[in-house]
Parts: C-alpha cells; sequence; structure tokens
C-alpha cells in the first residue's frame, strides 16, 4: 500500500511517497502551486500513477502545540483533497521538519539555488517517514 506525504505552504507543495510496503519514504517531487483546480489536478494524477491509497499531510503547528492561520488553511486544503479524492486523509505534526531539512541539504553541500527547489519535498520526507515510523511502532 503506498502512502503519499506532503507539505503543503501557500506557495509549494512538496511530496514524497512511501515505498509499496509502506516502510520508507522517497521524495517525489515539489508541486508550484497556482490554484485550487490546478493543485488538485497535479495531485490527482500523481496519485493515480503511483497507487497511492492514503495521504499524510504535515500540520503546521505553533512551538507551543496551538494551530495557527497556516495550520487552518492546511487543514481546509486537506478537506478538499478528502472529499475530492475519497481517500484518508492524516495529520502529522510537521513542527521543524522544514530546519531539519535545511540542515541535511547544507550538510549536503547544495547550492542555495538547488536547496530551495527541493526542501519542500525534503520536508515532505521527514513528515511521510515519521508518519510510517509510528505506523510501524503501534504494529509491534
Amino acid at each position: 500500500m503506498r502512502i503519499m506525504g506532503l507539505d503543503v505552504g501557500s506557495k509549494t507543495i512538496g511530496v514524497a511517497l512511501s515505498d509499496p510496503l509502506g516502510w520508507t519514504a522517497q521524495g517525489l517531487t515539489t508541486i508550484r502551486r497556482r490554484n485550487q483546480a490546478a493543485d488538485l489536478a497535479a495531485l490527482k494524477e500523481l496519485i493515480q500513477r503511483h497507487g497511492v491509497e492514503e495521504l499524510v499531510v504535515g500540520l503546521p503547528r505553533n512551538m507551543n502545540g496551538s494551530l495557527g492561520p497556516q495550520a487552518e488553511a492546511v487543514r481546509t486544503f486537506a478537506g478538499l483533497l478528502a472529499s475530492e479524492l475519497g481517500l484518508p486523509v492524516h495529520f502529522y505534526d510537521e513542527r521543524l521538519t522544514t530546519v531539519a531539512a535545511g540542515r541535511i541539504l547544507l550538510e549536503a553541500d547544495l547550492s542555495r539555488k538547488r536547496r530551495r527547489q527541493v526542501i519542500d519535498q525534503v520536508a515532505a520526507t521527514y513528515i511521510l517517514q515519521g508518519y510510517l515510523d509510528r505506523l510501524g511502532q503501534n504494529e509491534v
């Protein structure tokens, strides 16, 4: 069963995909946001192409755990995804995933331009891998 992880931002959506067994997450792509219809169409095409059965969306909480305006926007978008695509949508606390992704990319010595191109995709990978790890712990 393939699971897709999403890091939904105001300008881009980072996308990651699990392996067929649901053990590991790999970065897939970054979607440049245009409008709601185009965003949904791009995600729908990826979901169909890769046989995705579930979605995990990073929920951007404040450091104190509360939900801010961006979290509400993400929840609204996730609700739209669930209703339009008919797939289960799970949320995963994404606090500091972009910071961690940035550190990894700096350590990999990528250029600033290349880091900007892939940071959302790497953040989506962190979100999805965290979710997969939590699933695995619950199965033991």
